[in-house]
Parts: structure tokens; C-alpha cells; sequence
């Protein structure tokens, strides 16, 4: 198959010792956390220590000043062990992002070294309980009451919710009545008065993944909190990083499609059916070369994207291409793999049967994907 280039020696290291981490970390609790829905708060701490969180960022900031091949060796390993629960990437990949390319020097100070270290855990509130994809249809408000906002509202599926100690919040603080003119990005600290987190949601699967509503009710945050430098640039900053965060879906996708492989064959082969391992037999050979052949041209697809993005030439429709295509690849690869499991692709101690569940929802989050064919028709 065609070699991977993207990674060099450097990242190569850090790859052996994120597997350690998670190892030792993560796989040996992640049962416990998908009972309690969420990780434990001191794996927050463990990660800083080790340098794990805010890769991107300068280190004048706390960060390690990485490219982001580093995020990508994380998610990777991530995937490989279905370790869906930490939500560092959203922490370090999203909401650190909002601040460094958008926020003040004060802001940055304030917020990125200690969210580098663990001490704060960031969040990104978008989706609402009626809008969905529909960014421009968010009802949540800023309203202008002196020097400080006054926010009402609601925000729901916000991953590193329950947890968090800062949150961007989309909000609506103008009236023209073209939601893209009247979006902004606020900060929002979790101790504000009116700030409120219901408990973690009972989702079907990445049940230890800390996933909440969160309600403002007259949440008063100082003017200072708003990202940029002036209201109204929330739709623009929200399309500057849609397409990192899209192609953040389909480096899960395509490394979790691997991994499903990975397990699937490992079982034919030692699960044997009249006498012989279910590898054998020519059907679960067509079926594993097929499986082995898309996720090969995935990962071309999702690595050029990469490249894309290093170089700061990423285009919007080719992510949401790549979102589109790697998350119905990982749904069929880990489809065919519970059906050459049997009835034990069904049995949740075994690595396919959580990931049938765990999957399902990266057809969904980061947009649908019939807004992803949107995107991609705009474009023709």
C-alpha cells in the first residue's frame, strides 16, 4: 500500500509515548468512565504534565509549539484503542484555537497556559436544542448592559460540558436579521452566576465521552470576554476553523476504520467455523481486502488534507469531502466487521461491537453529513 510521509522521526517519538499513556492512563479505566460519563478530572492534570494538551500552542503560551501532525498522532492513537473518552482535542484542537487566532493578549495569558496544563478544561457551545447544523438560527443572546453582556439561552451535545471551566459560547449580539452578521463568540467561565451544566446525556454509544447541556440564564460576562474585535465575527471565525474541525472527524474516522479492521481480522483468524478460521473461507477474504483497500485510499485522501492544512491552504469543500466519505467508510468497515464477528460482533466486551455504537455519531456532529453534500455541491 502507499507509504505514509506525513510523520517524521520527532513525531514518531511522541507517538510511542502517547501509546504509553493511553496504556496505562486511559485503557484501564475507560469501562469505569463510560458508568460515570465522563473521565475522571485528574486525567486532565496527567495529560498537561505530559504535555499532551494544546500541542499547537506557542510555548510562550504553555503549548509545545508543535505543527499538527502532533494532533494528528493523538487522535490517531486514540482511535486505535477506542479510547473515546478524553475530549482533548475539542480542549486543544478547537476551543485553544478560538483563543489564540481570535482572542486578546489578556485572553490568551489568562486562559491558554493553564488550559496547556490541564487546569482548565475548555468547551465550545454551538448546537441548541432547536437548531442543529443551523448555526445562523441560534437563538442564544449578548445583551449589552453597560461594560458587561447579559447572556440568556441554551446549548445542548456540548462535549467537554460537564467538566469545563471555560466555554465559547456562539451567541447572538445584533439584530439585523442575517445571522452572520449577528454572530459572536463569547467567553463564558464556568463559575459565573447563571451559568448552569445539566448531568452528562445518556447517548447511545462514546458513553464516556463528557457530553451536556448548558444553560445561561442572565450569565453577566464583561465586554472584555468577546473574541475579536468587534461583534459580529462569529460566523467568520466559526468558518475559519470548521474545516480543521471536519478534518479532525475524518482523522478519527479513518484511524477508527483501521482499527475495527485490525480487530476483525484478528478474530477470523482465530475463530474457527467447520473446522476451519473463518479467514479461510473466500467470502471473509473479499470482505477484508475491500475493507483494507477504501481505508487505504482514505487515509491517501485524509494525509493530502493534512498536507493542505500545513500549508494553510485547506479548502473547505475538500474537508467536508473528507468528513463526508471517511465517516460512512468507518460505519461500513465496523458494520462488515460485527457481521464476520457473529454473535459475538454483538457482545460488548469486544472491541468491534463498542465501536458499532461509538461511530454512528460521526455521520452527525461537525455538521451532518447531508450538510456536508451541500457544501460539496456549492462548489460544482
Amino acid at each position: 500500500m502507499i507509504p505514509r510521509t506525513l510523520f517524521q522521526p520527532e513525531h514518531e517519538e511522541f507517538r510511542r509515548m502517547v501509546k504509553r499513556f493511553l496504556e496505562t492512563e486511559v485503557v484501564p479505566h475507560h469501562e469505569r468512565w463510560e458508568e460515570q460519563q465522563h473521565v475522571d478530572r485528574e486525567l486532565w492534570y496527567r495529560a498537561g504534565e505530559l504535555g499532551l494538551l494544546c500541542m499547537t500552542i506557542p510555548e510562550e503560551y504553555g503549548g509545545m509549539g508543535g505543527d499538527r501532525v502532533y494532533s494528528t498522532v493523538l487522535m490517531e492513537e486514540q482511535s486505535y484503542v477506542g479510547a473515546t473518552g478524553p475530549g482533548f482535542t475539542v480542549h486543544s484542537d478547537i476551543v485553544a484555537n478560538y483563543i489564540y487566532n481570535f482572542g486578546t493578549e489578556a485572553q490568551k495569558q489568562q486562559w491558554l497556559p493553564r488550559m496547556a496544563s490541564g487546569e482548565a478544561v475548555g468547551a465550545v457551545a454551538m448546537s441548541e436544542p432547536g437548531t442543529g447544523s443551523d448555526l445562523q438560527a441560534i437563538t442564544c443572546r449578548a445583551e449589552k448592559d453597560g461594560d458587561d453582556y447579559v447572556i440568556n439561552g441554551s446549548k445542548i451535545f456540548i462535549t467537554n460540558g460537564y467538566l469545563a471551566d471555560i466555554v465559547v459560547v456562539v451567541a447572538k449580539t445584533g439584530n439585523s436579521g442575517e445571522g452572520s452578521r449577528d454572530t459572536s463568540l463569547i467567553l463564558v467561565e464556568a463559575d459565573r452566576a447563571g451559568f448552569s451544566k445539566a448531568q452528562p446525556l445518556k447517548k447511545v454509544g462514546m458513553k464516556a465521552q463528557d457530553t451536556c447541556e448548558l444553560y445561561f440564564e442572565n450569565v453577566r460576562v464583561p465586554q472584555s470576554n468577546l473574541l475579536g474585535e468587534v461583534e459580529g465575527q462569529g460566523f467568520i471565525q466559526l468558518m475559519r476553523e470548521l474545516s480543521w474541525e471536519r478534518l479532525i472527524i475524518a482523522i478519527l474516522s479513518v484511524s477508527g476504520a483501521r482499527a475495527a479492521l485490525k480487530n476483525t481480522l484478528e478474530y477470523t483468524r482465530d475463530r474457527k467455523v467447520f473446522g476451519q478460521p473463518v479467514a479461510n473461507y473466500q467470502n471473509t477474504r473479499f470482505k477484508l481486502a475491500e475493507m483494507k483497500t477504501e481505508i487505504e485510499i482514505g487515509q491517501v485522501f485524509v494525509d493530502r488534507c493534512i498536507e493542505e492544512v500545513l500549508e494553510g491552504k485547506l479548502a473547505p469543500e475538500a474537508a467536508a469531502a473528507a468528513k463526508l466519505w471517511t465517516s460512512e467508510l468507518l460505519c461500513r468497515v465496523v458494520d462488515e466487521g460485527v457481521q464476520l464477528h457473529g454473535g459475538y460482533g454483538y457482545m460488548l466486551e469486544y472491541p468491534i461491537a463498542k465501536a458499532y455504537i461509538d461511530s454512528r455519531a460521526g455521520r452527525i456532529y461537525g455538521g451532518t453529513n447531508e450538510i456536508m453534500k451541500e457544501l460539496i455541491a456549492r462548489s460544482l
